[in-house]
């Protein structure tokens, strides 16, 4: 084959633009990462895995964190150690943010539970002796909706008629049915052989064999003091409008078979919630208040 100069000289441009496109497609930016993580308490809920799936469907890639006790998730939120976590009501992110000194925020609502008085003693709430003792989460927030059950149930009197910051010293022994004492949320139900009864939160009921059926009773999750115990997504205040989180908030509110899912595993007790992000912010903030003023 022969080569006139003119021919050498195109071809070298050509060996040129394709050494350069090579080197150019070499230094290009990796794409975007889309990889969220999301903090769980206490974890393994069936539902989690089909909202995996349908984020994928929407190419982002979740992974679930379990933990199995609150205090873990929110502070590594706090630090970057995770992207968001799917746990807690408001009432528990407004003692976080108060006590902490930090801001996060609600991004997204998810469902609203019951609690339930249950008790291995005693098949009804008539059977609760005068005297008796129930035990409630030691957790700011869940005593003191646990209180709240308490007290719509007739078992006790609270100050003022109480509010998402009462505490034990705001029950008016005189005018009350029971003791109440204080325990780890997650050793309740192992306690209940011990005490007359105990408030459970909705997490711990099925993994330790208990039974919604056998509930003595529980608030609504229709009623308006109800609010501040709408779960939530919860991520950094920066990072409250990040488009890929609502896409996943979208994802868990919106897709059909998302909501079958946890529809599924929280049954008829629990009502899924769309709540704007604009009275999310308001209830925290009113929660926030509430806890503030009864910490003082």
């Amino acid at each position: 084959m022969t080569f006139t100069k003119r021919g050498i000289f195109a071809a070298s441009l050509t060996a040129l633009a394709l050494a350069a496109t090579t080197t150019l497609a070499g230094c290009a930016p990796a794409a975007e990462d889309t990889t969220v993580t999301i903090g769980v308490v206490p974890g393994g809920q069936p539902y989690w895995d089909t909202f995996v799936d349908a984020a994928a469907e929407e190419g982002i890639t979740v992974e679930i964190k379990d933990f199995a006790e609150y205090p873990q998730p929110n502070p590594l939120v706090t630090e970057g150690e995770l992207d968001l976590n799917q746990f807690q009501h408001i009432a528990y992110l407004a003692s976080y943010n108060v006590d902490s000194g930090e801001d996060l925020v609600p991004i997204g609502a998810t469902v609203i539970y019951p609690m339930n008085l249950f008790s291995s003693k005693y098949t009804s709430l008539e059977d609760i002796p005068k005297g008796g003792t129930i035990a409630v989460p030691n957790d700011e927030s869940n005593r003191a909706r646990a209180l709240l059950v308490l007290q719509k149930l007739g078992l006790i009197e609270l100050k003022d008629g109480g509010n998402s910051g009462s505490t034990l010293d705001d029950i008016l022994a005189d005018r009350s049915k029971v003791k109440v004492t204080e325990l780890d949320a997650a050793g309740i139900p192992g306690a209940l052989p011990d005490v007359d009864g105990g408030v459970v939160n909705n997490d711990f009921v099925e993994p330790s064999g208990l039974k919604f059926a056998d509930s003595l009773g529980s608030d609504s999750a229709d009623d308006a003091a109800a609010a501040p115990y709408t779960n939530i997504f919860t991520a950094r205040a920066e990072d409250k409008d990040n488009e890929t989180y609502l896409k996943l908030v979208d994802i868990y509110q919106n897709n059909a078979e998302v909501q079958a899912a946890v529809k599924d595993y929280v049954g008829d007790g629990a009502v899924l919630l769309k709540t704007p992000v604009s009275e999310l912010e308001k209830i925290l903030k009113q929660a926030e208040e509430d806890y503030s003023a009864q910490s003082k």
